[in-house]
């Protein structure tokens, strides 16, 4: 079939968007290619068309672990067979993946890029005919991104695996030119690559800049005056709960999300607000990539983003339904010094990242010498408490040490749960349990060996999935077991954790590569400056210096965003405008005054009064900024 047939067959559109078919051209004719489109541009399209016209298996590399098995599940239901792989996954859920790829019953496979560190993946994969990989959110494969994931490089060996003519597509929504260039690169493009550039440009998306000293106090405005769905964006865990506390003081429905918490909660939160039970999400950067939820009209920054990448890719998860939405960014005088200050914690003295080295050695009990290929809890805060160490600066040099090899560090890893019999053989046989209990003692029993003697490592799905129970009542019913004394149960949690890559080294001999801490400071150096720039000019237009950034030639002030706004001469109110209002009202009832703005297209500082005067009057009446007509 054509593109175009596939596209018809399987999605019942009849044409592509911008972009999409120039990328599939290229793909099917065995071309290596990069396509830049922003969010909402259509990515995923550009390597399901192709998978499926393509003879053998198409290998998606994706971050989006938590979105695989929808994005699966999306393509069953379009009746195209996938799979994925993932840690969430039994043993034997894995062996039916791979076997599956092994006979041609599956045209695309999701994988994670830590997926391709595990050896048996790897050796499975050469059994596999592989026509076409596919590089998701592929910024993160380069040094000069601001979201650099190591495992993302061994891409390369899986390239290699697949055969010299298998191309590879990808993806970013985000990507400067130095970082496109760096793409290109670390994934071995070959001579006649293309590359497919869709402007950043979001017509819909307004970019405002609010300042004030209270920044909690202007989302609370901005949210008071905006309807729909909202993100709101903070970088500390702790501000995530005293905000959405604030906001649900105040009226506006409201909960938190942070990678501190547990995996259940964390999915319960986001499919909430994914399903409008909750309007607004105050998160940290862990909120993060593939949230699509087409409707969300405003995401606030309360604090400044490190990058305009990261700027760009949260905000741009406003308006993916290509209605008007807002991107609003509230900044304070003393921003300009907390930016500043962020490079340092980034990169901080040479002295002191040999120091932190030293103190993780002894801090988990490694000596030198040892360590290579072990994995160790590790509890970051206790850490800094026990040595006294400012702790953004320590995990700044947590970073820089795992981009130079002596380890990984990862912050937000989960730690499994674990469970012990404690009841002996005797007493086993004894027990009066409900149903429940039982069906749960005796699922453990029966598929973790040595339990009776040692802690063994559980997952709570596996149980469900035997027993037939809801997470909840496993949950509940393995510590109810626990208080009768007749197990241990530790429950997974979120910890971090260090994976020694190589043997300890003497600290004298630790050093960082230029291409590590010099060259990548001056990037972030840069990278500062830019957003200082968008922050805090106010005589550029805010979407011009964002296209300028990710470069863009020639380009127009937008029209939208608040400076430009400021430079509109005010324009006379019509003559009708009452009747234009009332009348709008009694058609939507509930309208919210900015959507009202919007749709007559006038200022929504403009129609404020004359709504009000309305309401005076009582031909409208107000609710919460949104309005109805009682004569309707």
């Amino acid at each position: 079939m054509t593109p175009e047939q596939v596209l018809k067959k399987y999605w019942g559109y009849d044409s592509f968007r911008p972009c999409q078919r120039e990328i599939i051209a290229d793909v099917l004719a065995g071309r290596d290619v990069l396509g830049l489109m922003p969010t909402g541009g259509g990515k995923s399209i550009t390597f399901q068309v192709p998978a499926m016209i393509l003879p053998g298996l198409t290998i998606v590399v994706t971050p989006l672990v938590s979105l695989m098995k929808d994005q699966v599940d999306n393509l069953m239901a379009h009746g195209i067979r996938a799979a994925y792989i993932s840690a969430a996954l039994r043993r034997s859920q894995v062996r039916l993946a791979y076997d599956r790829c092994a006979m041609g019953k599956a045209r695309i496979l999701y994988v994670s890029p830590e997926r391709l560190c595990v050896e048996s993946f790897m050796a499975e994969a050469r059994t596999w005919n592989i026509s076409l990989i596919v590089v998701d959110e592929a910024h993160c494969i380069s040094q000069w991104g601001y979201d650099f994931r190591p495992s993302y490089l061994r891409i390369r060996q899986l390239r290699d695996i697949a055969g010299p003519d298998v191309p590879v597509l990808a993806v970013t929504a985000s990507a400067t030119p130095a970082v496109a260039a760096d793409i290109r690169a670390q994934l071995a493009f070959r001579p006649g690559n293309t590359t497919h550039t869709l402007s950043f440009d979001r017509s819909n998306l307004s970019y405002i800049v609010r300042r004030d000293k209270s920044k909690s106090d202007k989302a609370l405005n901005v949210l008071q005056n905006t309807s729909g769905s909202a993100i709101v964006y903070v970088r500390s865990r702790a501000r995530t709960q005293e905000l959405a506390e604030k906001l649900a003081f105040n009226g506006i429905s409201a909960t938190f999300y942070h990678a501190g918490l547990g995996a259940e909660l964390r999915a319960k939160r986001q499919q909430d607000w994914k399903d409008g039970r909750v309007r607004v999400m105050v998160a940290t950067n862990a909120f993060g990539m593939g949230i699509d939820k087409p409707d969300v009209r405003t995401v606030i920054h309360v604090d400044v983003p490190p990058s305009l990448e990261e700027y760009y890719q949260e905000a741009g998860r406003a308006g993916r339904d290509g209605l008007p939405a807002f991107a609003v960014l509230v900044v304070s005088p003393a921003d300009k010094g907390v930016i500043k200050r962020r490079l340092s914690e980034e990169f901080p003295p040479i002295d002191f990242i040999r120091n932190v080295y030293e103190k993780v050695g002894a801090f988990l009990g490694v000596a030198v010498g040892s360590g290579y290929e072990n994995v160790y809890e590790f509890d970051t805060e206790k850490f800094c408490h026990t040595f006294k160490l400012q702790p953004a600066m320590t995990r700044g040099a947590l970073a820089l040490l795992s981009r130079a090899g002596y380890f990984e560090y990862c912050e937000e890893g989960t730690s499994r749960s674990r469970v012990v019999i404690d009841a002996t053989r005797n007493e086993l046989y004894t027990l009066r349990l409900n149903p429940n209990e039982d069906a749960v003692l005796t699922c453990l029993l029966r598929d973790c060996p040595g339990i009776l003697t040692d802690f063994v490592y559980v997952r709570e799905e596996d149980i469900v999935a035997d027993t037939g129970l809801s997470a909840d009542t496993v949950y509940q019913t393995l510590l109810a077991l626990q208080r009768q004394r007749i197990l241990r149960y530790v429950p997974r949690k979120a910890i971090p954790y260090i994976f020694y890559t190589t043997s300890r080294e003497a600290t004298r001999y630790i050093e960082l590569p230029r291409a590590v801490y010099q060259d990548r400071r001056a990037n972030a150096e840069k990278r500062m400056l830019s957003v200082i720039d968008f922050a805090f000019s106010d005589d550029r237009c805010r979407s011009a210096i964002l296209l300028e950034y990710f470069g863009e030639k020639d380009v127009e002030d937008c029209g939208r965003c608040d400076v430009c706004r400021s430079r509109r001469p005010k324009m006379p109110l019509p003559d009708d405008l009452d009747r234009r209002i009332t009348d709008f009202v009694a058609a939507h009832p509930g309208v919210h005054v900015t959507d009202l703005a919007v749709r007559l297209g006038l200022r929504r500082e403009a129609v404020i009064p004359c709504v009000r005067a309305l309401a005076e009057e009582g031909v409208i009446a107000i609710s919460g900024m949104r309005l109805t007509c009682p004569r309707s």
